[in-house]
């Protein structure tokens, strides 16, 4: 599961506001401000990967955990 951490950083990468990723997912921005402000264990995991999947689709990677830190990434534009 992404962090709270990693929400905000990939938001940041993005420059989506919190009422972006609120749009994209269905949910309400209260539910994403949480999300971000006290981590995503408290919220359903259908939640968190809603957000996951918003924050994927403009273009981050989430890095697991691996020893070194969990982080995010944002992905080379597709070349078509």
């Amino acid at each position: 599961m992404i962090s709270s951490e990693q929400i905000k950083a990939g938001r940041a990468l993005t420059g989506l506001t919190q009422d972006d990723i609120a749009k994209a997912t269905g949910l309400s921005v209260q539910t994403i401000k949480r999300m971000e402000s006290i981590g995503t264990g408290r919220s359903s995991a259908d939640n968190v990967m809603a957000v996951q999947k918003a924050l994927e689709e403009a273009g981050v990677t989430f890095i697991p955990e691996n020893g070194g830190g969990a982080g995010v990434r944002l992905a080379k534009p597709k070349i078509k």
